[in-house]
Formats: structure tokens, C-alpha cells, sequence
């Protein structure tokens, strides 16, 4: 009796080491930022986990690979990356990948819709409405529900979004603000940021690369994991569908909530450090009214700043917010004398310990910095 228990219990305490051990020869993935890690890394959980590049407080923009960092990729499997919109680090390294395709650009995958630059700073007069419709014009509900899951979020209409187009903000005034040359500062539009095409001081083409922002498409860049990890990977393709539709019906159960917990906050207007969010305010209806800088890496001029005062005045901008990888003094300084408050939103996690719950805590973070921040005061 004592050989049959201690073999019993030999074959359990393998079998509860088997799952949850790694699976053998798992592919080696690297990513580039918190967010995508966080989704790539749901997808593989139990059988590896992806290296992470930047992990905390870099920026996307500007950060350096260290050899280390280097060989990783080259010794890659699969690269997952947003785009060279973004990460820009990453632009040379990938170019000399033997090869292609095991880079996956995240930007480029099926069912991720895309948002064009909004033009300089001052974009209130474009009204969610706009973006909405163009995001569910290239994002095909239908498609995901071929994936075995609804994204027909009845309490989320694009349209109604539409809503909220800011009648007190007079639109001639929004143009000659936006083409005036001689009321801005003449070194903010030599970063490129008037016509929007220049973002972050890199010809980064038409669109946002903050995509993460927008739930659908998480969802989508799940799906783009699950495939090519599955193809690089077909021991364990079973697994990595089964993780996906279990990173995606989460994904699905915090959109509902955070749109419950939004809602409160939907017309309050204010200030971003730069023009990140713009796919998480179409997602959700939130009412940013203008961006600080256009080129986060770089302070805004007198000029700049003293419009910037008159515009949260004027717009009754209810909270201004900063950036952790930035400097919050300038945010101090917009807001003395008015009755702005000052929060901290952040779209990369920089702060959250990397993994499979990062993604979902950078978005709840969020949407309690606006709640908080924007929530009228008794």
C-alpha cells in the first residue's frame, strides 16, 4: 500500500509539474513595449514567456538596445512589435533581420483599424464621432465574431459620440489657431507637428500607433499572436487558441466595465500631455480637447504655453494631465491660477510590473486617473 501511495503521488506531482512548467522548446519571442508583452505573454502562458525590451520608464522613441537586448533579437523566433511609427529603436535592428517574417507588425494585422494623425495641438475640432465612425468603418465586428466572440457592445455606440461636438468652440477660431504661424511657436512646427505627419520628430506616415488604446484592437493583436505563434509553434498551437480566447473574452469583460465606469465622465473636457489616447477617447466617448505638446520629448515654447493657459480657460478644461516619463513641473505651471485639476495618465505601463496583467492594469489606470481627476467635486 505504501509503494501504490508513493507512486500515486509521484504521477500527480508530475502531472501538476508538467502544467505548469514551460512547455519544452518553446519559440523564443521578444517584444517591444509593456503592452504588447503583457498580450503576447497571455497568449503564451504554460508554455514560455517573451522577452520584454523596454521595461520601464524608456521611451519608444528614444531607447538605446544594450548588446544584450541586441542578441535577443537576433536570436529571435518571433519579433512582436507596433510599428515603426512607435518604436522607433527598433526601425535599423529589424531592417537586418535575416529573416522577415518572423518580425510581426502589430499595426499591419487584420482587424486592427487605424486612426489618422490628428493636425497640431489644438484638435478639439474634431469630434469623436469622426474617429469613431472611421474606426468601425475598417474594424469588421463580424470578423471577431468568427473568432467565437461578440464585440457588439450595445452600450458603446461610435455614433452617439457624435454627440459631443463641442458647439462652444468656434471652428474659425480652431483653424486660425491651427495655421497661424505667427500666434505659435515657429520651433514646435519645425518638429513637424502642423500637419501631423511628423509626430515625434520621424516621418511616421498618417496614423496613430497608440492601437493598444482601443480594446478591438487588443483583441486583434491577440488573434495576430495566436497565429503566428501557432505557426512557429504547432506542438502547441491548441494552447495558444485556447490562451487567446481566454486573454480576449478578458479583454471584453474589462471593456464593459470600464464603459460603466467612464460614463460619468464622458463631457468633461481636458488636457493630455501629448496626443496619445486619441484611440481610447473614440473607444469610450471621453472629451480631450488639445494636447500640451506635439512632441513629447521636447518642451513647448512661451508662446505655446501662454495659448495653452487661454485654452483651458476657455474650454473649462477640467483636468490637465502629465506624463510619468516627463517632466509634471510644466503641467504646475498651466494650471496655476485656474481651476484645473493635474492627474497622471500613462500609455505605456511604465510603472506596472510586466506580464499578462499589465495590459489590463494600464487600461483600468486610465480610466481611474479620468474618473478621478474629472469627476465633479461636492
Amino acid at each position: 500500500m505504501r509503494r501504490y501511495s508513493l507512486s500515486v503521488s509521484i504521477l500527480a506531482l508530475g502531472g501538476l509539474l508538467s502544467t505548469a512548467a514551460p512547455a519544452l522548446g518553446a519559440p523564443k519571442v521578444v517584444t517591444s513595449i509593456k503592452p504588447v508583452h503583457s498580450l503576447v505573454a497571455g497568449v503564451m502562458q504554460g508554455i514560455g514567456e517573451p522577452t520584454l525590451l523596454i521595461k520601464s520608464g524608456g521611451s519608444p522613441h528614444s531607447y538605446s538596445l544594450r548588446p544584450s537586448e541586441a542578441k535577443a533579437l537576433q536570436d529571435a523566433d518571433l519579433v512582436f512589435w507596433v510599428g515603426d511609427g512607435i518604436e522607433t529603436f527598433l526601425e535599423k535592428p529589424l531592417e537586418s533581420l535575416a529573416e522577415a517574417d518572423k518580425v510581426v507588425t502589430l499595426s499591419e494585422a487584420k482587424n486592427v483599424a487605424l486612426l489618422e494623425f490628428r493636425e497640431g495641438a489644438a484638435w478639439d475640432a474634431h469630434d469623436h464621432g469622426e474617429h469613431g465612425d472611421h474606426a468601425d468603418e475598417e474594424h469588421d465586428h463580424d470578423e471577431h465574431a468568427e473568432a467565437k466572440h461578440d464585440h457588439d457592445h450595445d452600450d458603446h455606440d461610435h455614433d452617439e459620440h457624435a454627440e459631443h461636438d463641442h458647439d462652444e468652440h468656434d471652428h474659425d477660431e480652431h483653424a486660425e489657431a491651427e495655421h497661424d504661424h505667427d500666434d505659435h511657436d515657429h520651433d514646435e512646427h519645425a518638429e513637424g507637428g502642423h500637419d501631423g505627419h511628423d509626430h515625434d520628430g520621424h516621418d511616421h506616415g498618417d496614423h496613430d500607433m497608440h492601437v493598444w488604446l482601443d480594446p478591438h484592437n487588443a483583441e486583434a493583436i491577440v488573434q495576430a499572436a495566436v497565429a503566428a505563434l501557432q505557426k512557429a509553434d504547432a506542438a502547441n498551437a491548441a494552447r495558444y487558441a485556447e490562451n487567446g480566447e481566454a486573454v480576449i473574452a478578458r479583454i471584453d469583460a474589462m471593456d464593459a466595465d470600464l464603459q460603466v465606469k467612464l460614463a460619468s465622465v464622458k463631457d468633461a473636457p481636458y488636457l493630455v500631455f501629448h496626443d496619445a489616447y486619441q484611440y481610447f477617447e473614440a473607444h469610450y466617448g471621453t472629451r480631450a480637447v488639445g494636447s500640451i505638446t506635439v512632441t513629447p520629448e521636447r518642451t513647448p515654447g512661451a508662446k505655446r504655453i501662454a495659448e495653452l493657459r487661454d485654452k483651458i480657460e476657455d474650454a473649462g478644461a477640467v483636468c490637465v494631465f502629465s506624463e510619468p516619463q516627463f517632466e509634471p513641473a510644466l503641467v504646475a505651471t498651466l494650471v496655476e491660477g485656474t481651476d484645473a485639476k493635474t492627474g497622471v495618465l500613462d500609455p505605456l505601463g511604465a510603472e506596472l510590473a510586466a506580464g499578462p496583467d499589465a495590459y489590463f492594469e494600464l487600461m483600468e489606470d486610465l480610466a481611474g486617473s479620468l474618473v478621478t481627476c474629472l469627476k465633479p467635486t461636492t
